[in-house]
């Protein structure tokens, strides 16, 4: 059987809705749809483009945590409230996606809160 491990990033809602922002499953890390929120504070700003650079933030702790990084992600899926926020957040994205190059999904969705602009979830693989 393989190693299982969950990761936390402190936030109240991991608790409130009983997950966990990461999950190790052998050499696999599933990290769940991750907001702007800066967990430290229980702060989101405005700006989508803040927003997206705080998730990446986010994701990249919860994979660090793991023993991984975003270069070892192979799978993303974007939550966008707002066509109009791909063209904004698109180059975050390339940048830190430029070497991992992960296959990729992007939908218009509404999200939970009306404050979170776009939700980020990705799938990674630990390399041996």
């Amino acid at each position: 059987m393989s190693e299982r491990r969950r990761i936390s990033s402190g936030s109240t809602f991991e608790k409130t809705m009983g997950y966990s922002r990461a999950v190790v499953d052998g050499d696999w890390i599933h990290v769940s749809g991750t907001t702007g929120y800066d967990y430290a504070t229980m702060t989101i700003s405005d700006d989508p483009v803040a927003q997206c650079e705080q998730i990446f933030r986010n994701i990249a702790a919860a994979l660090a945590q793991a023993g991984s990084s975003l270069d070892d992600v192979v799978r993303v899926h974007y939550y966008l409230t707002d066509a109009s926020i791909f063209e904004l957040i698109a180059p975050i994205c390339g940048r830190h996606f430029a070497k991992a190059l992960p296959a990729a999904t992007a939908l218009l969705c509404q999200l939970i809160d009306p404050k979170m602009k776009l939700e980020i979830e990705v799938t990674a693989r630990r390399q041996a």
